[in-house]
């Protein structure tokens, strides 16, 4: 039987044009390019210029994606910003970006999951697209996460990034089988009994503040590739599919250990796992659909690739999607 699918027709990214590598931030805490390589694999991160905002970056990232989609901004029926560094406590950074880029129709509106903002966005667009009621829908991840380090704390102030990716979801009519294209299922979990091992210090109803990230390093990572890889078979026993079947396995990049541990465990080869997690850093919602960009850009996320995307953030929330492009 047909369904509706959502597919994605173009994808896009930005990041701001200042980079932050390793040995620059060992001028300032008690750190090293080796100490930060050999425990997260990062080795540069992009940080937004003084007056450069999340909906700067997000509006950049959704012009590419739109092109790339060859769609006019005004075809697009809903936006879904994920980030947790939003320009104000209110209008929603969406709202924002729907200004920015001239769409006077549709709806637009804010989700916030942490570092898996992205995924929970595709999974909620999927839902509005596949009900029939809107037909193209624009999904990014856009951060400013910089904003909201301590830098005097070189667990925390190592570790992220800024930038902004985006994609164009598009609902079409699919012959409802394996080889669809499109958002074949989606997983989302959250256990808020986790909250002190990864959070912002600050917010306006408990201290007026921004506030800044506090993680207990060693306990994210004890919990992250068991709740990865949980969603991760969700999405395979909802499917059929298997490690073995999928073209590429497109994580967040939080830590190039974690990446690895996570693929080891579920059996995905190396040379299918996207990482950008060197060069970009941990850049929370965002880090997704800039490592999408970026695969698709140089050639290989191709049409009718599988493509198994998984996050995990502070809260704990977590998730999974597996897609045909």
């Amino acid at each position: 039987m047909s369904r509706i699918r959502s597919v994605v027709r173009g994808c896009g990214s930005y990041l701001p044009a200042e980079i932050l590598t390793n040995e620059d931030l060992a001028k300032s805490v008690d750190t090293s390019d080796d100490w930060i390589v050999q425990r997260t694999g990062i080795r540069q991160r992009h940080v937004a210029a003084a007056g450069e905002m999340t909906s700067d970056l997000a509006i950049a990232a959704a012009k590419e994606a739109l092109a790339d989609a060859k769609v006019d901004p005004n075809e697009i029926d809903l936006i879904v910003v994920a980030t947790s560094t939003p320009d104000n406590t209110f209008p929603a950074t969406a709202a924002s970006v729907q200004a920015g880029l001239g769409i006077t129709t549709g709806f637009a509106f804010d989700l916030q999951a942490v570092c898996s903002g992205f995924v929970y966005a595709v999974a909620v667009a999927d839902k509005f697209l596949i009900a029939g009621q809107h037909k193209r829908a624009l999904v990014i991840g856009a951060e400013t996460f910089s904003r909201l380090l301590d830098w005097t704390d070189r667990t925390t102030c190592v570790l992220f990034g800024d930038g902004a990716g985006a994609i164009v979801l598009e609902g079409v009519e699919q012959p409802g089988e394996a080889s669809d294209r499109g958002v074949l299922t989606t997983h989302l979990r959250s256990d808020g009994r986790h909250k002190s091992k990864l959070f912002v210090d600050g917010g306006p109803s408990s201290t007026g503040t921004v506030g800044h990230v506090r993680m207990e390093g060693r306990e994210v990572f004890r919990h992250a590739v068991g709740m990865i890889t949980d969603v991760i078979e969700d999405a395979f026993a909802a499917t059929g599919e298997s490690a073995q079947s999928i073209d590429w396995f497109i994580p967040h990049q939080a830590n190039r250990r974690i990446i690895d541990a996570s693929a080891s465990k579920l059996g995905i080869a190396p040379e299918k796992v996207v990482v950008t997690v060197d060069r970009h850093g941990n850049t929370s919602a965002a880090s997704i659909p800039l490592a999408i960009a970026e695969a698709r850009k140089d050639g290989r996320v191709k049409e009718g690739d599988l493509v198994l995307l998984e996050a995990m953030g502070g809260g704990f929330t977590w998730g999974s999607a597996l897609l045909r492009w």
